[in-house]
């Protein structure tokens, strides 16, 4: 599956044209009937690559997804093409015409970065990983732009692009890597290459501790349709900067440096910030803008007694607050001839689906009701009530 060579070749092409959608139930048979006319390997590769394309289609499009090449670590570790065109703009606006790409991958971001009319050296020191990338940068027309070198990264020289991009590696042989450092390339060599270009952003797991963020720069976490994507640091900006930025959009929000918000009584209204403010520790920006507070000083979830437009946070309207009791919440909804339940949590240990089996094994109605399993002012409660429309 990682060998792409027999796939370019005319006959690896049509074999891929031949079993695109093929639906996983339909995969022997179709591999019986191919493989009587095509090496059994090839058919193999074929399918691999036909399911890793559909794995695709949800962060690259159908369009491009079908056309491209993929690996199985490049399609889990890719930066979705949303955010990808997002940064590349960025950098586009800040007069960039050309960056080096340090891991690159299967090539996602290259590809943002040259349809925004930036040219690119994209680097990977993984043979099939670098091969990839250099088929998609042809498959999608961008070739000219793309130039794709198989290299380790901390030996390629930077100097003459207008910035540097890097993406380290952050899963291992098991699984997802927490430590910057651990990173391959580690962070603080990320660092050190971003400081010696004229802009840099480097890709990082949204959880990363502020405090390993450099005094040099901006903090930017994103999220696209309300899950939280990554976080970036930015060089040659405005160093010491937060910012959490929503997509589609792109709306951001530039913190203040306000302090926390002060605790206050559950008010008419109940705001869930985006994630992405949650990470970039914003919700007193989005407190102070909604005149709100917070229902416990470890919660994020605002409160407030009047409603207003935010596109940070979600607002909903609570209509009922009890203490956790299970017994309590189903004879409400019984009682409010529920059908559809929707069970939020912040700062509980219940787990949703598990509650909701106990409290509304089947409707009871029409009603669809919103459940916050949550602390306020420290005790476990229950805040129910269901979206607000300003």
């Amino acid at each position: 599956m990682n060998d792409l060579a027999p796939l370019l070749t005319p006959e690896g092409r049509a074999l891929l044209d031949s079993v695109r959608g093929t639906a996983p139930a339909d995969e022997l048979a179709v591999a019986t009937r191919l493989r009587r006319d095509h090496p059994a390997e090839l058919v193999s590769a074929a399918l691999g690559q036909a399911r890793l394309r559909q794995r695709a289609e949800a962060k690259f499009g159908a369009e491009d997804a079908r056309r491209m090449f993929f690996t199985p670590n490049g399609v889990e570790q890719s930066t979705r093409a949303s955010v990808a065109a997002y940064r590349a703009e960025r950098m586009k606006s800040l007069g960039i015409t050309s960056v080096a790409d340090l891991c690159c991958g299967i090539g996602g971001d290259a590809i943002a970065f040259a349809r925004a009319g930036i040219r690119v050296l994209a680097v990977d020191r993984d043979a099939p990983t670098a091969a990839a990338a250099r088929a998609n940068a042809e498959a999608l027309g961008l070739a000219g732009l793309i130039d794709v070198r198989e290299a380790d990264v901390t030996e390629v020289d930077t100097a003459g692009f207008d910035a540097v991009f890097v993406d380290p590696a952050r899963r291992g042989g098991r699984g997802r890597i927490f430590d910057p450092e651990a990173y391959s390339p580690p962070l603080s060599w990320a660092i050190g290459a971003a400081l010696a270009a004229p802009h840099a952003a480097l890709k990082i797991a949204p959880g990363v501790p502020h405090e390993a963020i450099p005094a040099e720069a901006e903090a930017e976490w994103i999220s696209d349709g309300g899950d939280v994507k990554e976080a970036v640091l930015w060089f040659g900006t405005e160093p010491g900067a937060v910012r959490a930025t929503l997509l589609p959009g792109p709306r951001t929000l530039l913190g203040t440096g306000l302090p926390d918000p002060q605790v206050r009584p559950v008010g008419r209204y109940l705001y869930e910030p985006d994630g992405a403010v949650v990470r970039a520790h914003l919700v007193a920006d989005v407190a102070a803008a909604l005149d709100g507070g917070l229902i416990d000083g470890t919660i994020a979830y605002v409160t407030a007694d009047t409603l207003r437009p935010t596109p940070y946070a979600t607002a909903y309207e609570i209509t009922d607050r009890l203490p956790f009791n299970v017994k309590k919440l189903k004879a409400l909804l019984r009682e409010r001839e529920v059908g559809i339940l929707t069970v939020k949590k912040r700062g509980s240990a219940v787990e949703p689906e598990e509650l909701r089996r106990k409290v509304l094994p089947r409707p009871q109605g029409s009603r669809a009701v919103t459940v916050f399993l949550t602390r306020v002012a420290g005790a476990p409660t229950m805040l129910i009530g269901g979206p607000a429309t300003v």
